[in-house]
């Protein structure tokens, strides 16, 4: 069976990807004065880099921003044109590369800045400065931000770099309590007046990711990075988002059984009662959690119907009740908040994890429709 239909990543029937993008965009609009940074990592939270990264900027989005240059690049070779920011790339990245697409880097370490800029063209990459505001995980630490900051003025100039940014990350955010965000703030505050004070002037400075620009404008700074939030998953918890996308498989058999069959591999769910059970053809090689709990359910006709028995790599399998469900029907795995189909946010749930594996998740077997 081929990938083709197996299954299917749709935008959501009521409201299309450009729409629920364009609708989260507005909301997180209406909380920031701030520019907007459309993170579209892990190819677009796995709805596709290039076309959420098209709906965003349509809907208005500054900036994109990607981990790495080969996933900037590829925006670029796409024909978006709007300042892309990239701030996770390997030592000796390619600068003749990032400035010839006008692809702003991040570095944070000294290391990374030497890197950089023994390979940078006569015109100087545009480089954001990055700094660690409180993750230990990326940036440069307190204790090296002089050093970071006078190599980086040195480079400037030498005309090997711009400094155009100035950047950091929130540990707290999706707490939703300035109080828990203030020491972060505080810090870059701090090296943002030490960039000043080495006659860099005032780069563009930015802090928040979604969490950040829907709970706490004083992490706005000039620019906020709003990725998860664009399809639909707000970490903080506070804000209702749209969904962006539905997912879906056509129904590949159907069987009635009797009370007491056991179902799957070692048969750890065993029917109650006479059912119908229709098996859908993805499993955990599809993205589908191995470890679901007992509620996890997939939507048929309007209903909800439980996942029996384990995930296997291709396979699910489903208690449909007293009605046999001809094969070629459509099951809904995932989709926009509706009352009655599962969202990825009920599926991190059933998983024990957060809304980001969910749709990140999803295996090179599904096919994406635009």
């Amino acid at each position: 069976m081929t990938s083709t239909v197996r299954t299917g990543l749709v935008p959501p029937t009521l409201r299309t990807l450009p729409e629920a993008i364009g609708a989260n965009l507005a909301i997180a609009r209406a909380r920031t004065s701030a520019r907007i940074l459309a993170v579209v990592k892990a190819d677009g939270y796995g709805h596709g880099a290039v076309p959420v990264a098209r709906a965003a900027v349509a809907a208005g989005a500054d900036w994109l921003g990607t981990t790495d240059l080969a996933e900037a690049l590829a925006l670029r070779a796409a024909g978006l044109t709007v300042p892309i920011l990239t701030w996770l790339n390997p030592s000796g990245a390619d600068a003749e590369a990032a400035a010839a697409g006008g692809i702003d880097v991040a570095v944070g370490s000294v290391g990374e800045l030497a890197a950089l800029v023994s390979r940078s063209t006569p015109a100087g990459v545009r480089i954001h400065l990055h700094v660690d505001t409180g993750m230990a995980r990326e940036g440069c630490p307190a204790a090296e931000w002089d050093a970071l900051i006078t190599a980086a003025a040195g480079a400037q100039r030498h005309g090997q770099a711009q400094v155009v940014g100035l950047m950091g990350h929130l540990p707290l955010a999706d707490e939703a309590d300035p109080a828990a965000n203030a020491p972060a703030v505080a810090r870059l505050r701090q090296a943002r007046t030490a960039v000043r004070a080495a006659g860099l002037g005032v780069p563009l400075t930015h802090l928040a990711a979604t969490s950040g620009t829907l709970t706490d404008p004083s992490t706005h700074f000039g620019m906020v990075r709003f990725g998860a939030g664009l399809v639909g998953i707000d970490p903080s918890g506070t804000t209702e988002l749209h969904g962006a996308s539905r997912l879906t498989a056509p129904v590949v058999h159907s069987a009635a059984v009797e009370a007491g069959t056991p179902v799957g591999y070692g048969g750890t769910y065993v029917t109650t009662t006479a059912t119908y059970l229709s098996v859908l053809p993805l499993g955990y090689a599809d993205g589908i959690p191995r470890e679901i709990s007992p509620e996890a359910c997939v939507a048929i006709h309007g209903r909800r119907h439980r996942i029996v028995g384990r995930v296997s790599m291709d396979q699910i399998v489903v208690d449909t009740g007293a009605a046999p469900v001809p094969p070629g029907t459509t099951a809904t795995v995932f989709g926009p908040r509706d009352g009655i189909t599962p969202t990825i946010q009920d599926w991190a749930r059933w998983a024990g994890t957060i809304p980001h594996t969910i749709v990140t998740g999803i295996g090179a077997r599904v096919r994406t429709s635009a």
